[in-house]
């Protein structure tokens, strides 16, 4: 009886253990620190994800002006920081241990554990004391890393990170969003609205929509912010059939709708999968379709970022030197405004922002 008793002692505890070693929670194991102020102190500025939720992987900017901009993540910190690098007094981090924000150039980072990672497809947690992170890998897996290297693996994933959670936004995100805001929901100016943490705090404080649950209120916040902000009145996309192919790379260009580019001609048209391609036509046409000259051209189209309808291509506002890639790589990404290339730049960087007419053949070379 004894010898059951004991196997059965033993069987429970190894289930409990393997439930201990399986489960990690990024909830806060003590009261968590919010270091931004403000109704919108609750929620990640960049995703407008719960930060309380992902506490054990929040991360936090001193600036230099004394504010704090407090991430769920580090991919959110790396996706932000172009646009703060220059104002960034002190970068922090939870301490998985203690729940306490500590200095991440003086924390050990656990790279690639069985954890999930937060809007990453790799999750990184960082501890004060070597002996922590060593146990933590020692269960869970990973690689001790310092900030330096774990930042640098953060910036490099971005783009992979961003068309990942882009393609589940567009599939599983927006569409319920939609639906609750068309359903329950008060009009909502966007406008009044600097950051993503800002909207989420009006729709849950005001309950703008109700009772919401977290998730709900971050389907409805992510598309508002995300697709109905940049909804415009303009033209129809541009039609592709699927037998025409860019005269540039030779790609067909109905696979990437969502970049197409148009130049009319007198006698019909050419398409291409991007504006970086329609600039090369458009500055040698003669070497991609022989006799052909700018006189030739009546009119030049781009699909606009946001929206995915057609635009003037003459007219548009081009960003360059964002962290979004386009199927050749980097890219002029198209506005309809300039107040919409900002935005855009507040959210994937950006070296400057251009007119048709600054466009010039050096700067296309540049992008290859």
């Amino acid at each position: 009886m004894f010898k059951f008793q004991k196997i059965l002692f033993l069987i429970v505890f190894s289930l409990f253990a393997f439930s201990v070693y399986a489960e990690f929670s990024k909830l806060p194991t003590h009261e968590p620190t919010l270091l931004q102020k403000g109704e919108a102190k609750h929620w990640c500025p960049i995703c407008g994800m719960n930060l309380k939720s992902y506490y054990k992987t929040n991360h936090a900017v001193k600036l230099k002006n004394g504010d704090y901009k407090q991430y769920c993540s580090i991919r959110c910190l790396a996706f932000d920081y172009d646009s703060i690098k220059n104002k960034i007094d002190k970068i922090l981090v939870v301490d998985v241990a203690s729940d306490k924000f500590i200095d991440a150039e003086k924390a050990y980072y656990v790279v690639g554990s069985n954890v999930p990672g937060t809007m990453s497809a790799v999750s990184k947690l960082a501890f004060e004391k070597k002996e922590d992170a060593e146990k933590f890998a020692k269960e869970h897996g990973g690689v001790i890393k310092r900030f330096d290297e774990t930042f640098r693996i953060a910036l490099e994933s971005l783009n992979e990170d961003i068309v990942v959670f882009a393609n589940k936004k567009k599939t599983s995100i927006y569409p319920v969003g939609e639906k609750i805001y068309n359903t329950v929901c008060k009009p909502i100016d966007l406008g009044k609205f600097k950051k993503i943490n800002e909207l989420k705090a009006s729709i849950v404080n005001e309950k703008l929509c109700g009772e919401l649950d977290e998730k709900k209120a971050q389907a409805v916040a992510l598309y508002l912010w995300e697709v109905k902000r940049f909804e415009q009145n303009s033209e129809e996309h541009i039609h592709l059939s699927k037998d025409e192919k860019c005269p540039v790379c030779g790609m067909y260009v109905y696979k990437y709708p969502n970049w197409a580019a148009e130049i009319k001609t007198k006698n019909g048209r050419f398409v291409f999968d991007g504006v970086k391609d329609m600039m090369k036509f458009y500055f040698e046409p003669h070497k991609y379709a022989k006799g052909t000259t700018r006189n030739d051209f009546t009119k030049m189209v781009v699909t606009d970022y946001y929206t995915l309808k057609s635009i003037d291509g003459k007219k548009a506002y081009y960003v360059i030197g964002s962290r979004v890639l386009g199927p050749m790589g980097k890219e002029l990404i198209p506005f309809v405004s300039e107040n919409d290339a900002k935005n855009f730049m507040m959210d994937y960087g950006g070296d400057k922002i251009l007119k048709f007419e600054e466009i010039t053949p050096d700067i296309i070379k540049k992008l290859d």
